[in-house]
């Protein structure tokens, strides 16, 4: 099992605390630059979120193309 499968497999099993810290992340950020870049770092934690979230879909087979 390669680094990066093991890092699959624990992103899996602890998902919704990486979620939960990418939130606080994106709030310290938030209250450090005073709210100036609030709707960037939304969507930035977002973003990051969705990558998390996407991560189990990347273990399916790709359907067949045209």
């Amino acid at each position: 099992m390669g680094l990066l499968d093991k890092a699959k497999e624990l992103l899996g099993k602890h998902e919704e605390k990486v979620e939960d810290a990418i939130d606080k992340v994106a709030d310290v950020v938030d209250d450090k630059t005073g709210g100036k870049y609030a709707d960037q770092i939304d969507k930035g934690a977002e973003a990051a979120k969705g990558l998390v979230d996407s991560d189990d879909a990347d273990d399916d087979p790709a359907p067949p193309g045209p």
